[in-house]
């Protein structure tokens, strides 16, 4: 497993909506990119100016909303992750 460094966030992507909210059937091409995940791992948070890191927001297991276009893919053991900023991370669902 990957270990993120510094304030970045490992989360596993959750899985489009594949019926509308009328109940239409959606196909792939129509279908909305997921922008909610589950956190997977964190790193230990950002570096502060005076040596001392400023403390996570999200913990492991966390199911998080997060920008649209933000983070970096990545792939481990054929299954799909992000690697994202704290601060792409929009929401926390509770």
């Amino acid at each position: 497993m990957l270990q993120p460094l510094n304030d970045r966030v490992l989360v596993q992507p959750l899985e489009a909506e594949e019926k509308s909210a009328g109940g239409i059937i959606l196909p792939e091409t129509a279908q909305e990119a997921p922008r909610e995940g589950k956190v997977i791992a964190m790193g230990p948070g950002r570096l502060l100016d005076n040596g001392e890191r400023q403390e996570m927001s999200v913990k492991v297991d966390d199911i998080v909303v997060y920008t649209e276009y933000g983070g970096t893919e990545v792939k481990v053991d054929d299954e799909d992750y992000l690697l994202i900023d704290e601060s792409s991370i929009l929401a926390v669902k509770e």
